[in-house]
This record gives structure tokens, sequence and C-alpha cells, in this order.
């Protein structure tokens, strides 16, 4: 390991919830994923995880760990995503991972139009288009507590707390989190 390598590593392992074998565990499973030796991972290759491949989020999950918006992941942004999932991830830094799902443009809010987008992407053509967005206004209106229509982390986290259903989303997201992580020891 060069030495650009190893400040890289240490840098990794002091703002990240991983060991330094657990990074270099990472960085093995990272350059399987990355089949043209590019040093980044792109969307196609994120998508040829099975387990990815067939998530409605997937896209939205490339996007998070996107953090420069390059289109490609490289290994300290794959190292960033994963983090908030590894075992000494907290909750709230596993909420802040789930509140980036919905935030699509980066702005620090959850709009009435990031929140349908992201559902419409989770429920598919099971419900109209109507219902949806009805449950999406319904689901604003009661979190958005300062009127100013759309949710901050502090709303959004406070909605997480005390709705089942955006309970068991968040379970499913984490099911989807974990897939990605198997995916990557084979």
């Amino acid at each position: 390991m060069g030495a650009a390598e190893s400040s890289m590593f240490n840098s990794l392992e002091k703002n990240s919830n991983f060991s330094g074998p657990e990074l270099m565990r990472l960085k093995k499973r990272f350059m399987k994923l990355d089949k043209d030796g590019s040093g980044s991972i792109d969307k196609d290759e994120f998508l040829q995880i099975p387990q990815i491949a067939n998530n409605p989020l997937a896209h939205r999950m490339i996007a998070i760990f996107d953090e420069d918006g390059s289109g490609t992941v490289d290994f300290q942004e794959f190292v960033g995503g994963l983090s908030a999932f590894s075992s000494k991830g907290g909750r709230d830094e596993k909420l802040r991972f789930a509140f980036k799902v919905y935030d699509m443009d980066r702005d620090g809010f959850i709009s009435n139009g990031e929140l349908y987008l992201v559902l419409k992407q989770m429920v598919g053509n099971n419900l109209k288009d109507q219902q949806l967005q009805q449950i999406v206004d319904k689901t604003i209106m009661e979190a958005d507590k300062d009127g100013d229509g759309k949710l901050s982390f502090e709303e959004f986290t406070a909605m997480v707390a005390s709705t089942d259903i955006v309970k068991y989303v968040h379970q499913l997201h984490d099911r989807a989190i974990a897939k990605l992580a198997q995916a990557n020891d084979s």
C-alpha cells in the first residue's frame, strides 16, 4: 500500500464506522464490483448485482453513494454510503441515509414531489397515482410541523418515530442495503 492509499485508509478509518481490516475487505469487494478497473463503480456495474438490480430504489441508492455527482462511485464514496449500515452505525446515521433517499435534490428538505417520486418507485403500479398522491399529501400535512410544505430532517425523524408504515418502508430499505453488503461478499 502506497503512502497516498495509506493516508486515505487512515482518514476513512477515522471518518467511517469501519476498522482497518474491515476497510481492506471492503476494498476487495469494491475491486470485484469495479469490473473495468477504472477505480470507480458506474451505474451499470452497480446494477450487475442481482439483489440491487431488482431493487426499485437502486438508482436512488447509487445517487446517494455518488456524493460528488460524477455518475460513478469511488471507494471513499462507497465506504461513506455503507458506513451508516455497519454494526457501529447509529440510528441517526441510518435516518440521515434514509432522508437522503427522499431528498432527491439534496436541498435538506423532502418536498411533496420528491416523496411522491420515491414512493412511486417503491409501489410501482400497485396504487393509482391519485391514491399515492393522497398518501403523500396526508403524510406531508401530518409531519410538516412548521407549515412550509416540506419536511426537514427533524420533521422526517419525528415522522419515522411515529409512523408504522414509514418504519416498514425503512425496514425494506435496510434489507436492500443488507443485500448489497451480502452481494459484495460473493
